[in-house]
């Protein structure tokens, strides 16, 4: 028996071995993969930034532009929600966070309308399906970002809008800090807000000349702000994904370093309890024959 209980050890050892040098080899490949995808996140934020600062200056010269995108609709019946998570999973509590953070949003708020869920990644996907609600699926989109992917769903979510399929969209995402800390952000997406003629009085500052006119760059500009956001907004969840993937793998291998010593401590204990076992068997053995000798 006592053979067999050393045989189950080695075997779950090696078992825990096994999973280790996987969840190691998961760590390294994310974080090879973290490195690109934080500097595509980073790289996209300045652009983001300044196209939004462009809008708000434009909208200060041209207050009466009439838009689609624009339109902000008192009769508000159906809410949208992109949420964007992974396709895959071991990457801790990223995606439930995610979809956590769209509940939240939509527990909060007061209206109690009608909700319309735009899943990017099968996490979201699957989740949504589950439960109803799922009005479109984008997903197996790779771990390259593409901005022709974020220009397809901003191209559905701005259709569905002008048909008035949905009156407000809202953008559920993991903003990437640094790989322990990865925030998930719900941005209003529609209608695009631009500041009223009474926010910028007195900062109004005409120092460029917009050629063919403020209007026509504004009425160009909006539906491509829309493709930029969404695609910000998936470069910062890749990134968050891999921190996130990272982190959960490290842990992982690190408990199962804990897991292999403790199983060979377990190990030696019964197999010095074994041993001294056989050998009071042995000294009581020849105690009893001695005895029987005398």
């Amino acid at each position: 028996m006592a053979g067999a209980g050393t045989r189950e050890f080695k075997r779950r050892i090696r078992s825990v071995k096994n999973t280790q040098q996987i969840t190691k080899a998961m760590k390294m490949v994310s974080a090879a993969k973290l490195r690109r995808a934080q500097e595509a996140a980073e790289a996209s934020r300045p652009y983001t930034e300044t196209l939004q600062g462009t809008l708000a200056r434009l909208a200060g010269v041209a207050y009466d532009v009439k838009h689609p995108l624009l339109e902000k609709r008192e009769d508000v019946r159906k809410i949208g929600y992109v949420v964007i998570t992974a396709d895959r999973g071991l990457c801790g509590g990223y995606n439930s966070n995610l979809i956590k953070a769209a509940a939240t949003a939509i527990e909060e708020d007061t209206r109690k309308l009608e909700n319309g869920m735009v899943a990017v990644g099968r996490k979201a996907r699957d989740f949504y399906r589950k439960r109803g609600g799922l009005d479109a699926e984008f997903v197996n989109l790779g771990d390259k970002i593409s901005y022709a992917d974020a220009r397809e769903i901003g191209q559905y979510i701005m259709n569905a809008y002008e048909n008035e399929e949905l009156d407000e969209v809202y953008v559920v995402y993991a903003k990437f800090i640094n790989v322990l800390r990865q925030v998930p952000t719900v941005v209003k997406l529609l209608p695009i807000e631009t500041p009223t003629a009474e926010q910028t009085e007195g900062q109004r500052v005409i120092d460029y000349i917009y050629e063919p006119s403020a209007e026509e760059i504004l009425l160009t500009l909006l539906p491509r702000y829309v493709g930029s956001l969404i695609y910000n907004a998936m470069l910062e969840g890749k990134a968050s994904e891999h921190g996130a993937r990272m982190t959960a793998m490290g842990n992982a291998t690190e408990n199962a370093g804990e897991i292999i010593d403790n199983l060979t401590l377990a190990m030696n204990k019964a197999r010095q309890a074994a041993i001294t076992d056989e050998i009071l068997d042995i000294v009581g053995g020849a105690e009893a024959l001695n005895k029987g000798g005398k």
